[in-house]
This record gives C-alpha cells, structure tokens and sequence, in this order.
C-alpha cells in the first residue's frame, strides 16, 4: 500500500494562525490544497493522495509578526539573502558591510524577487543557525513519516531541505521514492555547506533509506539554485527541468499540477 506524506516549503505560517495556532489544523487545511494540486496533474477520478502533511513553520517563528522589509531582518537572514542573490548574480563581486550591500539588493530586486526574499531568508536562516528549531522541525518530519507508515515523501522548497536531513537522520525510515520540488538543496554558501551530514568532497548524497529520488525544478525558479541536483548529489535517479509559469514559478500549487509527477507517481497509485 502507497502512503504519501508532504512536507511543505517558505511562508506557510499563516496556515498556523488561521488554523487557531493549531499545527494539526494547518496540516490538515495544507493537505486538502495539496489533494487538490496533485489532482490536476494525475486526472482520473477526485481522491485523496496525502496521508498528511508534516508542518512545521510554527517551529520557524517565535509567536511575533513577521518583519515585512528586507531592511528589517536580522543579521543571519541578510546574510542568507546576500548569498542567494549572489547565486542569481546579483553583486556577486561587491563587498563591504552587510547592511548596505542589502540596501543595495533593495534597489535591484523586482516585486516578485523581494517578495519572495522576504520569506525566504528569514525561515532558511532560522532553519540551519538555529539548532533547537532544526531539531523541531525534523522531528515533526520524522513523526510524520513513521506515524503514517509513509513510503513517498513529496517535499516543495525549504521542505526538501528538512526531509533530507531527517531521512539521513532516521535511516531506519524506508521510502521507496523521495519528489524533492524547487529545492535550494544545492544552493551554494546557503543551504548545501550548511546540510547535515555536511557534503564530502563537494558532493552530497542521497539518504540510505531512500530507494529512488526524483527532483524536478523550474528552470527559472529563484529558489531551485541550481535547478538541476545531479551535479551536488549522488544517487539523483531523475532530473526533471520544467517551465511551470513565468510569473508563478516556485508555489506548490505550480509544482503539483505538473504532468511530470504522473510517470513517477503512477506506478504507486495503481
């Protein structure tokens, strides 16, 4: 019996309070979308694919409003994002105080990219600086896997980051196939450096327990950097590059409806 678990990406907090502060109530709203999403790429009759879906944003914030300007985020998440603009190009020669080379960003980011840096940064770098939070949001990953008896983890964004590490964490987890979708996994002096276990030789791996992993990315998600993963990881099965939507490129809403899941899904719904 096929038992998918989800682990969902950036900027899901507000699931936590419109649920009431309930973690179980967010999943739970988080997991019809997702039923939903993954419906309009495999067609057929409506049904439910997800057992459930591991949340853990409320572990990445601490109860306070979240800080709307880039200007305003503290030093690790100013960090984050100066790194990942200079992945995307952006100021990858300037140095100088970290403060005004953000300030300088400021002024070359679109909507959409400052947008998105607003929730990135801030909940990938309370993610891998914050030890206690890391721990939290493996373990509510980890609960859910073995909670569920799960053997396909579909994980969108920060969330491939989190299910990477618990699965390398809890070997004893056996999942016949890993869907990372616009993961940063790879994302140079951001997240790969950071990963636990560290990359050896520049080269990161695919957890013992995963029988098969597919990554499949927008060419021009400005999360998935690089898109393609076979060139940090080994025991990458499938890359998949796709172009999703020029505006829309990185949601899970995008990466669920995508035709490609149906080949490496389909086999496991039958």
């Amino acid at each position: 019996m096929t038992v998918i678990v989800g682990v969902h990406g950036i900027g899901k907090y507000n699931y936590y309070l419109e649920a009431g502060r309930s973690a179980a109530g967010a999943a739970e709203a988080m997991r019809l979308k997702w039923d939903r999403y993954l419906h309009l790429a495999l067609g057929g009759a409506a049904r439910p694919y997800f057992s459930e879906i591991a949340y853990f944003s409320h572990h990445l914030h601490d109860g306070k409003a979240a800080k709307r300007s880039v200007a305003a985020m503290e030093p690790p998440a100013q960090k984050v994002l100066v790194e990942w603009a200079k992945n995307r190009g952006l100021g990858e020669h300037l140095t100088g105080a970290l403060k005004s080379f953000t300030g300088w960003l400021l002024t070359r980011l679109d909507d959409k990219s400052a947008a998105f840096a607003e929730l990135f940064a801030p909940e990938v770098a309370a993610y891998l600086t914050d030890q206690a939070k890391r721990e939290k949001c493996r373990q509510v990953v980890a609960e859910t896997i073995q909670r569920n008896r799960a053997n396909v983890v579909i994980a969108h964004s920060l969330g491939s980051v989190v299910a990477y590490e618990t699965l390398w964490a809890n070997p004893d987890l056996p999942i016949d196939l890993l869907i990372t979708l616009g993961s940063p996994l790879g994302m140079r002096n951001v997240v790969f450096e950071r990963l636990l276990p560290a990359p050896v030789n520049g080269r990161g791996r695919r957890p013992p327990g995963v029988r098969r992993w597919v990554n499949i990315a927008d060419k021009d998600d400005i999360a998935a950097i690089p898109p393609d993963l076979g060139g940090c990881f080994a025991g990458v099965d499938v890359e998949e590059l796709v172009n999703l939507d020029w505006i829309d490129f990185h949601t899970a809403e995008k990466y669920l409806g995508c035709p490609v899941l149906d080949p490496h899904l389909r086999p496991f719904l039958a």
